[in-house]
This record gives structure tokens, C-alpha cells and sequence, in this order.
């Protein structure tokens, strides 16, 4: 294994690479080429929406070390996390998370958690994570024979498949009998850690391709992007990444854009102090209109991608996807109301019983990223975005029917403007089908840190959402 002094070595000449591609493009001149250049640039980085020059440099040294004390087990920084390395906090905790999960001691073997990550993927397509751990499986001494498809695989891993699906796209319709059916005693049952551990592995990587859609993440270098197998997972098209060819009017409407979620965050936490008389059946008439007004949020305006042979093999039920949790004139199942089956409460400490050792990483990662700022917004300093960071986590949460007593979901409307409702909703939900055009449309004036911050938020907030309904059915089987 290559020590940690050498990879700190490897990793600082990638680095340096990195700082002089990026200086060598800021140092040209303002010119007709420009536009070229940053499409050139986009070519070499490890995101299709942002720009190489933004991908981890501004944190310096400690930045860097934290980066590669989380790898030196990983042995490379692949791109996912060179785009989560704009938040080295949130990294750090990712990767001891994911770590644990994949190359630990655990109730599983290493080639089943490998193939469990290629089945989670492949239910959103993404081409990215099916590949990596494609290989990973055969590392670890996964049969090939599995890699032909789903039908190939041992029948408790096919068992599995149900359960997968649902948690990927409706994962409200999961309940007691799915738990009982794969616990049943025979050849193929699952024990209940093991089940545990499968169920953190499906909603890690189904959140997780949710991140690689939603930051344009690009295959490996040594990816072979030609082959239908390493096909970019993202849709790029010809428009521009935000803040690239804004001009005049555009960048105008944007400033005034910052500023009028300025004044609403300020308002919202000063009626915070003043409205404390609003009954529970206000808060629940709210909830329930935001739920009703989510069903009027498009994904967005494209197909659903083509299905790659390398993908297919892994489906079944490929049509199967979300469905809006409650429509018009259909019954829809109940409410998730959080304070009946909370993560703090119930979930993490079902958990921690059965996989001790993730609850405590996983209830650090929850914390991490809810509660990660740098009082910052756009170009303006010293901001508490509390009340924001809140309402992108309701707003996921609300897209898979949870509903917190507590939380005024007026405020939702208030701070999230319908283009980044699009963004998140498609992201969340059917993160395929995401764009570099609805990356780009919304918040137009802000930092790239800050779009990867959302998609943090997202992969954080849909992966517990998932979890809470997959442990409520554990819960419900256990007792």
C-alpha cells in the first residue's frame, strides 16, 4: 500500500496541476476566445457545470490535508470528491461514512455491498457509480458472472430488488410485509443486520447519484468514455454554467434576485421572534399547500435519458419511477408527520442496535451538513442562512410526504424561487434527467461552492428521508 507520505506527494503535484491549469485560463485576456476557453475548461475538470478553476483551491493547505487524510485509504481522489472538496467539513465526514460502509467489518461480504451500490445506481441511470463499482466488485473478487446482469446474480440479492425500486423512487410504499418477506426463514433470507446494512447502502447510493447528476460529475480519466459502459452520467447541452454569459439585464435581475432573498430571510427570522400564536391546523393547511403546489413543479423538459445496455441489465421494472406523492382524485397514503418517527429519536438508535458502528457517522454527516455555512450568500458576508438551509431540507423532505408539526412551510414559497424548485425537485426525484440549463437558471449571481452546498443539502436530506421510511418498516416488523 502506498504511504500516506507518498500519496500526500502525489496528491500536492495533482493539485499543483490543478492551481496551474486554472491560473494559466484566468491569466488570458478578455477576448472573443473566451467562451472557447471556458468550455475547454470545463473539458478538463471533473464537473460538466463547473468551471476547473473553482474546483478545490481556496481552502489551501488544511483544505488539501483534509482532502487526503480521507483518501489515503481510497488510494486516488476521484471527481466526486474533488467537487465535494469545496466543503472539506462535509468531505471528511462523507468519506469516514462511506469508508465504513463499503470497506469495513460489517454483516455483509464486500462483493455483495458492491453489487448492492451497482443496483442502487442503476435504478437512476447513473452510468458513473455502476461503472466505479463495477470494478470495485471484481477488485474485492466479485464473480464477472454477476455483472452480466440482475438474473445472474444469487436470488437473495435478487430479493433485494423490491425493495430497492421502492426506496429509490416511492419510498412511502415500503412497509412491514417487505421486511418480513426478505427476513423470511429459507435458503435466501436475509438476517436483520444484514438487511440493515443493504438498506444504508440503497439510500446512500441512491442519494448519492442524486449529487453526481446534480454536479454534472464526469467519468474517471481512465473511464473509457467512448464505450456505452462509461457514458457521462449528466446531460450537458450548449448552455452556459451560471454567471457565464450573463450580460446587462441578465446580470441585473440576478442582483436583484440576491437581494430579495436577503430582505426575506431577514423578515422571516424577525416574524419568527413575533408569530408564535400559529395553530397546528394553520401549519398543517400549509403543508399540505406546499404538497398540492409541488405537483405544479416540473422536473424539467427533456425525455427520460435512453437506458444504457450496461444499466439495463441491472433493472427490472426500468419504467417504475416517482410519482408524485399525493395527485388529484387519487388516494394517497398518509402523511409522514417526522415527531411520530424521528431520525433522533427512533431511527438512529434502531441503528445504532443493529450496525452500531455507522449510526454515529451517519447522525454526524445529518448534523454536518444542516448545519454547514460560512455566512455567506452570493457577495454578501455575515449572513445567517439558517432559515434557507431549513427550507431546502422541508422542501425535500415535503417532495416524499414528511411533514414537521412544527415548521411553517409558508416560508418554503418564501425563499425558494421556482427555478430552484425545478433544480431540486428534479435532483431529488429524478436526478437522470437533470441539465446543465436548470443547473445553471437558478441563482444566477451565486457562487458554484454554493450550488454544490444545495446538492449536499439534497443528498443528505432525501438519503434520511428514505432511511426514516425504510426503519419505520423495520421498526413496525420488530415489534
Amino acid at each position: 500500500m502506498v504511504s500516506a507520505v507518498s500519496l500526500l506527494r502525489i496528491w500536492a503535484a495533482q493539485k499543483h496541476q490543478l492551481v496551474k491549469k486554472a491560473g494559466a485560463v484566468r491569466s488570458q485576456p478578455p477576448s472573443d476566445e473566451r467562451g472557447i476557453e471556458a468550455v475547454r475548461e470545463l473539458a478538463r475538470g471533473p464537473s460538466a457545470f463547473i468551471p476547473l478553476g473553482e474546483v478545490p483551491q481556496e481552502g489551501g493547505e488544511s483544505s488539501l490535508h483534509q482532502l487526503l487524510e480521507a483518501f489515503v485509504p481510497a488510494g486516488r481522489v476521484d471527481h466526486v470528491a474533488l467537487v465535494m472538496g469545496l466543503h472539506p467539513q462535509y468531505l471528511s465526514s462523507f468519506w469516514k461514512t462511506q469508508y465504513l460502509l463499503l470497506r469495513m467489518d460489517g454483516p455483509l461480504p464486500y462483493h455483495k455491498r458492491h453489487y448492492i451500490a451497482i443496483m442502487a445506481a442503476a435504478r437512476h441511470r447513473c452510468s458513473y457509480l455502476v461503472g466505479l463499482h463495477m470494478g470495485e466488485f471484481l477488485q474485492v473478487g466479485g464473480n464477472p458472472a454477476w455483472l452480466q446482469g440482475l438474473h445472474c446474480a444469487p436470488q437473495k440479492l435478487r430479493n433485494l430488488n423490491e425493495v430497492n425500486k421502492l426506496l429509490a423512487h416511492r419510498p412511502w410504499l415500503i412497509t412491514k410485509e417487505h421486511i418480513e418477506a426478505l427476513l423470511k426463514p429459507g435458503q435466501d433470507s436475509w438476517s436483520l443486520a444484514e438487511l440493515v446494512q443493504a438498506l444504508v447502502l440503497l439510500t446512500h447510493y441512491h442519494s448519492l447519484a442524486s449529487f453526481v447528476f446534480g454536479c454534472g460529475i464526469k467519468p474517471e480519466e481512465e473511464q473509457d468514455v467512448g464505450s456505452s459502459c462509461w457514458a457521462p452520467s449528466p446531460h450537458s447541452n450548449s448552455s452556459p454554467a451560471s454567471g457565464d454569459t450573463m450580460g446587462g439585464s441578465g446580470a441585473t435581475d440576478a442582483m436583484q434576485e440576491v437581494q430579495v432573498l436577503m430582505e426575506r430571510m431577514k423578515l422571516l427570522q424577525e416574524n419568527q421572534l413575533e408569530e408564535e400564536g400559529v395553530t397546528q391546523e394553520e401549519m398543517a393547511t400549509r403543508f399540505e399547500l406546499e404538497k398540492t403546489e409541488s405537483l405544479l413543479v416540473p422536473s424539467s423538459d427533456i425525455l427520460d435519458p435512453s437506458l444504457q445496455s450496461n444499466i439495463r441489465c441491472f433493472l427490472e421494472d426500468p419504467e417504475f419511477g416517482y410519482k408524485d406523492f399525493t395527485r388529484r382524485g387519487e388516494q394517497a397514503p398518509p402523511t409522514f408527520r417526522a415527531q411520530d418517527y424521528t431520525w433522533e429519536d427512533h431511527g438512529y438508535s434502531l441503528i445504532n442496535r443493529l450496525y452500531p458502528e455507522v449510526g454515529q457517522l451517519l447522525d454526524e454527516k445529518f448534523q454536518v451538513v444542516y448545519n454547514l455555512t460560512y455566512n455567506t450568500i452570493a457577495m454578501h458576508c455575515g449572513v445567517d442562512t439558517s432559515v434557507l438551509r431549513r427550507a431546502i431540507w422541508n422542501y425535500v423532505h415535503c417532495v416524499f410526504g414528511i411533514r414537521y408539526d412544527d415548521y411553517d412551510y409558508g416560508e418554503v414559497n418564501q425563499l425558494l424561487e421556482r427555478n430552484l424548485k425545478v433544480y431540486i425537485k428534479t435532483v431529488a426525484c429524478y436526478p437522470e434527467r437533470t441539465t446543465k440549463q436548470i443547473y445553471a437558471q437558478f441563482w444566477r449571481h451565486f457562487k458554484h461552492s454554493e450550488k454544490v452546498h444545495i446538492n449536499l443539502l439534497l443528498l443528505e436530506a432525501r438519503m434520511q428521508a428514505a432511511l426514516l421510511y425504510a426503519l419505520r418498516a423495520v421498526t413496525r416488523y420488530m415489534t
